[in-house]
């Protein structure tokens, strides 16, 4: 699915709040993509399946993939049939008229500015603007949800979706984050002041001084590691004594950690993606995390050649358990009967002991085919 790089569903918040974000993050690489966003990808793209199809059931979708990520009856009893059940409680009689994933723009309002909606609605003189949250970490409020007052403003710009708005007295913005369905009923006029309040947003974020400013809408903004704000805050952090803080001071300061905490989160990653493409950092590497050890190819031969029974390694158990069996016979280990795999990279500074990851592709190599892996 595309996205605006000027403003969409999911930064318009960010954007009318600090409007100078927009240009500090199209100075920051793409951001990769992990299990859970593509997890959530999978979902949206299997429910606006079934809910194009009059004769889908989300058991015909197992299997389906997303990147890495397959549809498992654990997802369809876990969110799609949730997700399905709030739509039939906010739709009882099955008079909705809907359409899914429609693309809204702001036409010559704000060029370049559009949005995918999840679904679009309308009953009797309700319009509706439903999206789909099916991640579980962060609880998201239906009440001035600055994501749908974005795609219900544009969505009254755009020709193909005007008809959910068209003699509406009402507008009700739902989130659905299986198993929890949230609503909110607001007007027309407000939905137009959320447009005037984006227009203005939009125009300032093209001037050289545009406004920066920290606040919860920081938490998704890919900008922090390079926000001279955010860079304010830190050195401000590192200047104080923390003992000698009062009772207020401390309550802000709190109010700002998890700011902190998340700039030096995007921080990291930025450095460990840099450094992955082989941009040199002369304080840090990436080094091997922690090795834990697996079976090499031939292990369960070798153990029985050396003494041990069948039903002691009837499901081979960890090496450290077997190391305890062979210890209390008098046994030693066999040679090259394990292999030590690391599970990534790790960022540390460079007085770290431990060999840059660069250097370990040989090791890599030759533990891999010790597993028996080509």
């Amino acid at each position: 699915m595309q996205h605006s790089k000027i403003v969409g569903g999911s930064t318009a918040k960010r954007v009318i709040n600090c409007p100078g974000s927009v240009a500090l993050v199209q100075q920051m690489p793409p951001q990769p993509s992990n299990k859970y966003a593509d997890e959530g990808t999978l979902l949206h793209n299997v429910i606006s399946e079934l809910l194009d199809s009059d004769t889908a059931v989300p058991e015909d979708f197992l299997g389906t993939k997303y990147n890495e990520q397959e549809l498992t009856q654990d997802l369809i009893d876990e969110k799609l049939l949730p997700a399905l059940a709030a739509l039939d409680a906010i739709d009882p009689d099955d008079r909705m008229q809907y359409a899914v994933e429609t693309l809204v723009n702001f036409g010559d309002l704000l060029p370049g500015v559009f949005g995918s909606t999840d679904l679009l609605g309308r009953i009797d003189d309700k319009a509706i603007v439903l999206d789909w949250k099916f991640g579980s970490g962060v609880a998201v409020s239906a009440e001035e949800n600055p994501q749908l007052m974005f795609y219900a403003a544009a969505a009254m710009r755009t020709p193909k979706a005007q008809w959910a708005f068209e003699g509406a007295t009402e507008v009700e913005l739902i989130i659905v984050q299986p198993p929890v369905t949230k609503r909110w009923t607001t007007t027309i006029e407000r939905i137009k002041q959320f447009e005037r309040e984006l227009v203005a947003a939009v125009k300032e974020a093209q001037r050289p001084d545009a406004r920066l400013a920290t606040g919860d809408h920081c938490r998704w903004c890919a900008a922090k590691p390079i926000c001279p704000q955010m860079n304010g805050a830190v050195e401000r952090a590192t200047q104080l004594k923390i003992k000698e803080l009062n009772v207020e001071q401390i309550n802000v300061m709190l109010t700002q950690a998890d700011l902190l905490e998340d700039w030096i989160k995007e921080l990291r990653a930025v450095a460990f993606q840099m450094i992955e493409k082989g941009v040199k950092l002369p304080d840090h590497k990436l080094v091997a995390k922690r090795a834990t050890r697996s079976w090499a190819k031939g292990a369960k031969e070798a153990l029985l050649a050396a003494g041990l029974t069948e039903s002691e390694l009837m499901e081979m158990a960890s090496p450290a358990t077997v190391e305890k069996i062979l210890k209390k016979k008098k046994l030693a280990m066999p040679p090259d009967v394990t292999v030590s795999i690391s599970s990534g990279s790790t960022l540390v500074p460079r007085s770290d002991s431990r060999p840059e990851v660069l250097q370990l592709g040989a090791q890599l190599k030759s533990a891999f085919l010790k597993l028996g892996v080509q």
